[in-house]
């Protein structure tokens, strides 16, 4: 139950790999947060975490293995919230700069198209704002997926 059936370093080797190549798919796939996911973007998240297990885990099953894993990806998480943190360089290698997606009245349809971000999703922004389009000096796609407007 606690011994492992792979050599130690095996683990963690594993979870930087697995770490890794979620965190470039994850940059890669847009701007949401979680609270706007939606139903398929939560299935989306589901079932990537039960295909990466196998890769995770190999056949390690006990829970020494596990909790091995676990503070491997916890440490990471660290590390690159760490770096992140002082290395500008480093927060938009991972993070993502804001985009304009709006000048002096004239809404960018083919950057909102760019970033997977439904017309919907600005109007809603715009409401939310009490304003209208023709006010909006700026409007800025920030890197957790919100809309931010300049009146």
């Amino acid at each position: 139950m606690f011994e492992l059936q792979a050599p130690w370093w095996e683990m963690p080797a594993r979870a930087v790999i697995v770490y890794a190549a979620l965190l470039i798919l994850v940059r890669l796939s847009g701007r949401r947060t979680v609270g706007q996911f939606t139903p398929f973007d939560l299935l989306v998240v589901m079932l990537l975490s039960e295909s990466v297990f196998n890769a995770l885990s190999g056949s390690e099953h006990s829970i020494s293995g596990g909790l091995l894993a676990a503070a491997t990806l916890v440490g990471l998480n660290l590390v690159v919230a760490m770096v992140t943190s002082r290395s500008e360089r480093a927060h938009y290698l991972v993070e993502v700069r804001p985009v304009l997606i709006t000048r002096d009245g004239v809404l960018f349809h083919d950057v909102l198209l760019r970033n997977h971000v439904p017309a919907a999703d600005f109007e809603a922004a715009l409401r939310e704002a009490d304003c209208d389009l023709a006010k909006v000096a700026c409007a800025f796609l920030e890197a957790d997926g919100k809309i931010s407007l300049l009146k």
